[in-house]
């Protein structure tokens, strides 16, 4: 636990994990957020500027959190970003279903090839004892 700077509100408190925030402001933050959730739940045609304007929350944090997932658009919905990799429009998340499923083989291959590589050294390099 260390004593940091809110950086919302500049406050000194005990910082634990996440974000930078104080306590205060976090709840500020999380009433906020359902806000606006009920607001896209209430009118889900409006675009991110509407959302934003309404429920008087930046386009950046509303942003924020539909890449962490907390906020999701249904596909009729006129609120979009696009995938980190391909550029395409997605409504959650930080990649479309493909970049993502993608991402997670050549994960997996990743693995495998160091797996495979770490075995081969290993079964190479046979103890030997001196008489």
């Amino acid at each position: 636990m260390e004593l940091m700077n809110c950086r919302n509100c500049k406050k000194l408190f005990n910082y634990i994990a996440g974000e930078k925030l104080c306590p205060a402001c976090k709840e500020k933050l999380e009433e906020k957020f359902q806000k606006v959730k009920k607001y896209i739940e209430e009118n889900p045609r409006e675009n991110i500027n509407q959302v934003a304007e309404a429920c008087d929350v930046t386009i950046k944090q509303i942003k924020y959190w539909v890449r962490e997932e907390r906020l999701s658009f249904t596909d009729d919905s006129l609120v979009g970003l696009e995938c980190e990799r391909c550029g395409k429009m997605i409504h959650s998340g930080r990649f479309c279903k493909e970049c993502a499923g993608g991402l997670a083989d050549a994960m997996t291959n990743a693995y495998k090839r160091e797996r495979q590589q770490a075995v081969r050294k290993s079964s190479a390099g046979k103890m030997r004892f001196l008489d």
